[in-house]
């Protein structure tokens, strides 16, 4: 019987002590904590089976690792499959001799009543499971060597720690952590370390050596740290809390351009699917000629040449984004990119369409944030697009913005590189400067950029050496 039962979706119960389990449904976690998890996991299991309408096979994983194979029945019948291993008989078949499924009034709703284990006890509050404790990575106070830190920064460092090579850290928006790979001793793994702003490791986990360099997003409406591997997406919600995983179709890929993820599929199933609700779920299909340009939460943003905008999501009907027209403008010439919160649109000049007014508007309600000085045509085809993400500040390309105040400030020839800290990073005829908030210019003759502030700390890397510079 068991082989005529679909493989998918892979499904397993993970037992960590008698108060606490894990069960996982197509990569998505649903973390248990009851007085008699393996029953609890069960009807979760069963409750799936029944929507599915058939049968699932299921890996039932004890503490101390040992595995059994079942079937669930969607009537809430539970198998245990012979494997034939000539193992001691373990009590996950005895649990199931003491569930009887039962069918509430109405036929949707199933679940598994366990007896005579339960009696009159009440649950025991338990602690959620935890991730591991695990060693720490080796880190000491040293001076930046290059001596090329950036403006109102020391060579100290606080604290400094080796990062996998080839990846980069990830810094949460608000400052408050630093999150880096770590290759372990014996290099079979990496895992993912998770700092406060003082250096203090706040949480650690074994990542597969695939995986990504770490990125902070938003996942149902929660700030997560995120990495990705070939075929799985992972996320920490944080406080040592253990990981969710999402398993990505064949030959998808994750962008995380905007405030949450985005699921590129390839192939026969191309189009893209968002993460709601821990699960992925796709998005309808784009309007004819259109691009998608981001994610923010379970919508994305699409956009045509010309444009217009288009936000679309599960199971809704598809909304268009009504652009404001800037004063003097004709008509739409290029939508040339997106980033959370903010569309470049380039206008037509009404009395002339040769030239542009390269304008940022909302990716909220279409209303203009910033309107740069009018170009001449494909002058703007080399800008490149560095927004804060405080949202204080932005450069696209010779067009400097304060978002605070909506003004803009013009340096011809500028190309943008970074911003951080107030400042703007770039080059101005071949020479690197930083440009501050009040648009005053300092030549840099070298300087390391900062991937961001932490507290007081602008981190930077040198030769996968991460170091966390003290201000002055």
């Amino acid at each position: 019987m068991a082989e005529k039962i679909p493989s998918w979706p892979k499904v397993t119960i993970r037992l960590y002590d008698d108060h606490n389990a894990e069960v996982k449904i197509a990569g998505r976690s649903h973390p248990l904590n009851n007085m008699d998890p393996r029953a609890a996991a069960l009807q979760l299991v069963a409750e799936q089976a029944a929507q599915l309408g058939r049968p699932m096979k299921v890996t039932a994983v004890e503490a101390d690792g040992a595995s059994w194979p079942l079937i669930v029945h969607p009537d809430g019948q539970v198998d245990a499959v012979d494997t034939n291993t000539g193992k001691q008989k373990p009590i996950w078949p005895i649990v199931l001799a003491m569930v009887v499924a039962t069918v509430l009034l109405g036929g949707t709703v199933l679940y598994l009543t366990v007896f005579s284990k339960l009696g009159e006890h009440k649950p025991v509050a338990t602690t959620s499971p935890k991730l591991p404790s695990l060693p720490g990575p080796s880190m000491r106070v040293d001076d930046f060597a290059p001596k090329t830190q950036p403006p109102g920064y020391t060579a100290h460092a606080d604290w400094v720690v080796a990062i996998a090579k080839d990846t980069t850290p990830a810094i949460r928006p608000d400052g408050t952590e630093v999150a880096i790979l770590v290759e372990d001793p014996d290099s079979s793994n990496k895992k993912v370390v998770v700092f406060d702003s003082s250096g203090k490791v706040l949480w650690q986990d074994k990542v597969p050596k695939d995986a990504s360099s770490p990125v902070y997003t938003t996942i149902d409406s929660k700030v997560v740290l995120a990495i990705t591997t070939r075929d799985t997406m992972y996320y920490w919600e944080g406080d040592g809390a253990l990981p969710k995983e999402i398993q990505l179709p064949d030959g998808a890929t994750v962008q995380f351009f905007g405030k949450s993820p985005l699921i590129m599929l390839q192939g026969q199933q191309a189009g893209a699917m968002v993460v709601s609700g821990g699960a992925l779920k796709a998005i309808p299909e784009a309007p004819l000629l259109s691009t998608i340009l981001l994610a923010e939460g379970d919508r994305v943003l699409v956009s045509r040449y010309d444009g217009p905008l288009y936000w679309l999501q599960p199971d809704k009907p598809l909304a268009t984004l009504t652009l404001e027209k800037p004063g003097g403008a004709g008509q739409i010439k290029q939508v040339v990119a997106a980033s959370p919160d903010y569309a470049l649109v380039l206008w037509t000049l009404a009395k002339d369409p040769n030239q542009v007014i390269p304008v940022v508007q909302s990716t909220a309600s279409g209303k203009l944030v910033a309107v740069c000085q009018t170009q001449q045509e494909h002058a703007t085809d080399d800008w490149a697009w560095v927004p804060d993400p405080k949202r204080t500040a932005a450069a696209w390309g010779e067009c400097l913005i304060n978002l605070s105040s909506r003004k803009i400030h013009m340096v011809p020839g500028f190309q943008p590189l970074s911003l951080t800290g107030g400042f703007i990073y770039g080059t101005l005829e071949g020479k690197t400067v930083a440009v501050s908030s009040n648009w005053n210019q300092y030549p840099l003759a070298a300087v390391t950029r900062p991937w961001g502030l932490a507290g007081s700390h602008a981190i930077v890397v040198y030769d996968s050496v991460l170091y966390a510079l003290d201000r002055k």
